[in-house]
Order: structure tokens, then sequence, then C-alpha cells
């Protein structure tokens, strides 16, 4: 079939009843799928059922250290976690500071700390006229609904598949002192997939910040899903790659197990400077004495070592791998010729972003929700939830069974046709 743009308006409209059609059928099937949010399935869940039996009342609960994880202290975390996380994120265990069950949470203490308390002797956020975050779009709606929380004003900057528009925050950072942060997803990003060049990561680490309080808030949260065994991004790892260039505190990097064991009951951590930690530890233990040090030694027992969880994680690509590719199939089968949008083919992470014509995305978010498709709100992907061209559909594959993915790709695709194609008749004179 030919691009909707080439069709005459007799035959888009002729298009367009078979396509409504279409669409009361799925209606009168009573379809309800979620895919708002980049869940692990069921099946994914299973694969860490083991961590339930590494841990029962005759085992050992001591470290090797000698620690009795039933009891207080350990601010930092046990050094078996610290190691085993360390070497997920690609940092010395010394850099690492171990959290509790949520890497957003320890992104939103961040802030807070800064704001209420300043970086490093800085002046609080809260007494300066107007503190600024870069954005990088489209981007992790949960990162921009923290900076907007605390009224920090946040600026857009482009996304490419080389990482963000580096001209752009390079102008930024080095000419405005209210400028204090990036939010940046560099491997396998929210919501499109793309993992930072070796370029951008150097030019990040070269930066040069008007505020001296500026931080790099670098999320790695995907830096262990691959899709592939052999296609795989790498990126280059950027506390070392500061502390080449003369800027050992500018980055806060984050992780966390919860795409890997559970959600709700996984791990979170911070890698950062010695000094970044040393600032940290100080506001930290007027907030806890220790977080939950018997799920670091559940998770250090279930996987040994790196080289266990990197054995987990194939088993993780093999269920969702299947659905990535499911994605990619169904939207180049339905829409590919019909030049209707664009999406990402990532090797890793949780989504795929999908490019609408101008003007569309809402509307097929909307379309989908009524046949029963409930898809992460157009808007998300930007500060405040305003995309300017109301193009940018965050698409999450993971949690539906394959069969209902299939279901519900079928479904998005008629939704992107109909929607696309009255906004093109709309348009003709």
């Amino acid at each position: 079939m030919k691009p909707y743009a080439q069709m005459t308006k007799d035959e888009l409209t002729h298009e367009l009843k078979k396509l409504r059609a279409e669409y009361h059928h799925h209606q009168n099937m009573d379809i309800h799928l979620d895919m708002s949010r980049g869940k692990p399935s069921q099946e994914q869940l299973d694969l860490s059922m083991g961590m339930m039996d590494v841990l029962n009342s005759e085992v050992d609960l001591f470290c090797e250290d000698g620690t009795d994880c039933r009891n207080y202290g350990v601010l930092s975390g046990i050094h078996e976690v610290r190691v085993l996380i360390g070497d997920m994120m690609e940092n010395a265990p010394d850099n690492i500071i171990i959290y509790g069950n949520s890497s957003l949470n320890v992104m939103y203490d961040t802030v807070a700390r800064a704001y209420s308390h300043g970086i490093m002797g800085n002046t609080p956020w809260c007494k300066l006229d107007r503190v600024k975050f870069l954005c990088p779009v489209p981007g992790y709606d949960r990162h921009f609904a923290i900076t907007e929380y605390f009224g920090i004003e946040m600026i857009p900057i482009p996304m490419s598949p080389t990482g963000p528009d580096m001209d752009m925050v390079e102008k930024f950072v080095s000419e405005d002192p209210a400028i204090k942060g990036i939010w940046c997803v560099p491997k396998y990003a929210n919501p499109t997939g793309y993992s930072y060049s070796d370029e951008t990561v150097r030019r990040f680490a070269r930066l040069k910040p008007a505020a001296h309080d500026f931080r790099i808030f670098w999320d790695n949260a995907y830096g262990v899903h691959h899709l592939y065994d052999v296609k795989q991004d790498y990126l280059i790892e950027i506390l070392a790659e500061c502390k080449r260039c003369g800027h050992p505190d500018m980055v806060y990097k984050f992780a966390s197990t919860s795409k890997i064991t559970f959600p709700g009951s996984g791990i979170a951590a911070l890698a950062t400077s010695p000094n970044n930690r040393e600032d940290i530890l100080d506001q930290l233990k007027h907030q806890t004495i220790g977080h939950d040090k018997v799920n670091q030694l559940r998770h250090v027992r279930f996987f040994g070592d790196i080289h266990g969880m990197v054995e987990h994680m194939k088993k993780h690509a093999d269920i969702i791998r299947p659905k990535f590719e499911t994605v990619d199939q169904t939207l180049t089968e339905e829409i590919g010729e019909l030049e209707l949008g664009s999406w990402t083919k990532p090797l890793g992470g949780y989504f795929i972003s999908f490019d609408s014509l101008p003007g569309c995305a809402k509307a097929i978010v909307d379309k989908a929700l009524k046949a029963g498709l409930i898809l992460t709100s157009a808007g998300a992907t930007w500060p405040y939830g305003k995309d300017p061209l109301d193009s940018n559909i965050r698409i999450a594959p993971t949690y539906p069974p394959l069969e209902d993915l299939k279901k519900a790709m079928k479904l998005f695709s008629l939704c992107v046709k109909i929607v696309s194609a009255e906004k093109l008749l709309s348009e003709m004179k």
C-alpha cells in the first residue's frame, strides 16, 4: 500500500472507513492490556524466586568481616554487596553507598539534600533565586517529576542516537551558574534505548560548569540489561573519565537491581567521588543507622558474584528479546510502508520510543485507551508533560505475555493509522 500522504482524498476516506470498522471490532473484543510502565513480567520475576531460599532460620547471617546482618550499623552497606554492585556499576567498592530498594528514592534524596542543605558547603538551592536542570528529551518522566516537585526550572535538551545535544549542554553549563544539574540515562535510555557515544561521555567529563555545585545525575539503570549476547552497547565509565579530566566530584551515578531481581525488594546504590561520598554520608547518618543488610546479604548469596548476575541477565534477555522483536516486526508490517511514524530499535533496556506524525500522539494514546490498551501518557517523556510536537509515545513491551503483546501492537498500529488518516484528511483542501 502506498503512503497515506500520497493518497487522494477519496482513497484516504475509503481507507479510513475500513480502519474504523476494524477498530470497532477491537472494541467489541473487551481487551484489557496495560503497557503504561516498564515492569518486568511474571516470568522474569520468577527467575529470582531462588532468593527466597538462600536465607532461612538455619543459615549463617554474618558477613565475612563478622558483621551480624540482623543488627544495626554499616551505613554504606556491607562489603560483599558493595563488591557485587561495584562490579555491576564498574566502580570500586569504596566509592559505593548501598541504599534501600529504590534508586528513584536515592535520586529524590540527592536533590532534596542539595535543596535543603547544599552540596559540599555550597549555598542550599532553596536559598537561590533560580535553580535550573537540563533534561534530555524524550526522557524519563519520573526524573522530571522530581525536579518539578522542587520547583526547579527544567530546560529540554534534544536527544540523538549518540546522546544529548552536547553543544547545547556545554553552552548552558558553562554560561549559567543557575544550571545545577542534568538528568542522564546514558545506556539504553528511557524511552529511546539510545546509548551515549564515547565522544558524548568524554564531553560530559570535560564540562566546565559555571556553578561549583553542578552535578551530572547519571542514572545507569540499564547497565547490564542487554537483549543480545553479541550485539551490545558499551559505555565509557563516567567517574573514571571525570577523574582523568580533573573533575572527580562532578557525577552522582545511580543504579539498582530493581529490574534484575524484585522491583519492590531490590538494592539501590550510588557511586561517586570520595568527597561527594563523605558529604552524603554526613547527611545520611541523620536519616538512618543503616539499610536492610539482610536483603543485601540475600543478593550476595543468590548471585555469588558478577558472573552469576551476568548469567541471570541472559535469562531475562531470553524472555524480553522476542517482545522487542515483536514490536519492531508488527510496526514494520503494519505501518512501515505508510510513512506514519518512526521508532527506535534498541539493543537493551526496557523501552521503545515511537514518534508519530506531529500532533497525533495524544489522540493515538486516547484512542488506544478507548479500545482497552493503556499506554504511557503522551507528553510524559517531556518536562511538565508538554511535548511541543505532540508526537512521542513510549512503548513498554516487557510486562504483557507475548501473545497479549502481539494483540496490543496490532491495536496500537491500527490507532496510529486511524489518527494519522484523520489528520491528513483534515489538512486536505
